[in-house]
């Protein structure tokens, strides 16, 4: 395989981790110039460093990776993007057909392999393509996210769950169709990916609620809420 350039941008110290050494023992071929834990920090970073791509993770405090087009001209763009995220809201498809690809973490070995040979195939030769295809993931989001349980993943809209109900390390969905999904995700992580959409409050600290659905709110008891 052709050797590349990469830099990592990714706020999680665990999943830095996981990645840096997935690339170590496997992909020998591809260089980690750096590792970021912040946009800012990793547009610095391309700036200097000019990689072939970079794993970019989507939700990241203050800035998400999907504004990087905001801290580069067009002409600046000259590398490709593998997103990384634990929850998706936008269309897996249109991921796949306007980035490199997307790892949804955990990150294995197979997804990163799958990853890089879709680079190796396509996005080295369309180089120049990279702003326009950026832009239009931002422009064609979809609000959906990812949700895993085994080896499946649900695509669900937001405003159809109805409450997120932590039970320890994992979160139970209740939703308008009334199914439940149990996932083994925590509720701050649900929150934090919620946290574009502004239907959602975490009203204690093991209930995540659709606003949507409130039917009242008593102030009696401390207070609490009928949906």
């Amino acid at each position: 395989m052709t050797p590349y350039k990469t830099i990592i941008i990714e706020d999680e110290k665990r999943a830095q981790m996981l990645l840096q050494s997935i690339l170590a023992t496997n992909f020998p071929e591809i260089e980690i110039l750096a590792v970021c834990d912040d946009l800012p920090t990793g547009v610095k970073a391309i700036l200097k460093y000019k990689p072939d791509f970079v794993f970019l993770d989507i939700e990241m405090p203050h800035f998400s990776g999907l504004e990087i087009l905001d801290f580069f001209g067009e002409e600046q763009v000259q590398f490709s993007i593998i997103y990384t995220t634990a929850y998706n809201h936008y269309a897996i498809e249109a991921l796949k057909i306007a980035a490199i690809d997307y790892l949804l973490k955990p990150i294995s070995k197979e997804d990163v392999k799958l990853a890089i040979e879709r680079y190796d195939k396509i996005a080295k030769n369309h180089k120049t393509d990279s702003f326009s295809t950026l832009k239009s993931i931002i422009e064609n989001k979809i609000n959906k996210i990812a949700v895993p349980e085994g080896n499946q993943l649900h695509f669900i809209e937001p405003e159809t769950i109805i409450y997120i109900k932590a039970d320890n390390s994992y979160s139970e969905l209740y939703l308008d169709n009334e199914s439940k999904l149990v996932v083994s995700r925590s509720i701050k992580n649900f929150e934090e990916g919620l946290k574009y959409s502004n239907l959602f409050f975490r009203i204690h600290k093991s209930y995540l609620i659709n606003t949507k659905f409130i039917k009242k709110f008593d102030k009696s008891n401390g207070g609490w809420v009928s949906l």
